[in-house]
């Protein structure tokens, strides 16, 4: 670790974007994704079948697809209601709580989101993205689906703790660089805790 390393700082960060609870419960209907063509493959895999959580926190790349407008407001499997212009996301592998920042392979656009829901269960799918969160990082309505990378910042652990993923190990160090390069700043941090 670096000389300069504070946990003070890091538990602040953890603190700042982790959720308190983490619900770990059975897979829910997933939302079907956006567009007419797309429809019929989101059932192929059955909604009982529980995919193993993936707490090593590494960035993954696969195809995202986007909720159906029909299903604002359902009970997602975090016990929360789906908001449509919120950043909220599905994932059959990673915990319930985990923060990740999506980015589209096609357009460079990227947005943090917020694990709430399961799902999808289309084959090659690894994320459901609100619409809101699919048009910020350039999903248009017409594609439904895009080739995405999704890189874990925050995982919530089954034993209550939160481990950085790839996203969240190069925000630590990010933030490290800029604090040995604002040094008055980092006091001006230190004090305001």
């Amino acid at each position: 670790m670096p000389a300069n390393f504070k946990p003070s700082v890091v538990a602040t960060l953890l603190a700042n974007s982790a959720l308190l609870f983490m619900v770990i419960g059975s897979p829910c209907n997933a939302a079907p994704p956006v567009g007419g063509a797309h429809q019929s493959s989101h059932a192929q895999e059955p909604t009982h079948v529980k995919s193993p959580l993936d707490v090593s926190g590494k960035t993954r790349i696969g195809k995202a697809s986007v909720y159906a407008s029909r299903l604002g407001g359902r009970t997602m499997a975090d016990g929360n209601r789906l908001s449509l212009k919120g950043n909220n996301a599905a994932s059959k592998t990673l915990p319930l709580g985990t923060t990740a920042q999506v980015t589209n392979l096609k357009t460079g656009q990227s947005a943090v989101v917020t694990i709430q829901d399961r799902g999808p269960y289309a084959n090659g799918r690894i994320v459901d993205l609100s619409p809101a969160t699919a048009q910020q990082i350039g999903i248009t309505r017409k594609e439904g689906i895009a080739k995405v990378v999704v890189a874990p910042i925050t995982v919530p652990l089954p034993n209550g703790d939160v481990k950085l993923g790839d996203a969240g190990d190069r925000n630590l160090v990010a933030l490290n660089d800029f604090r040995v390069n604002h040094p008055r700043l980092d006091s001006e941090w230190e004090t305001s805790d």
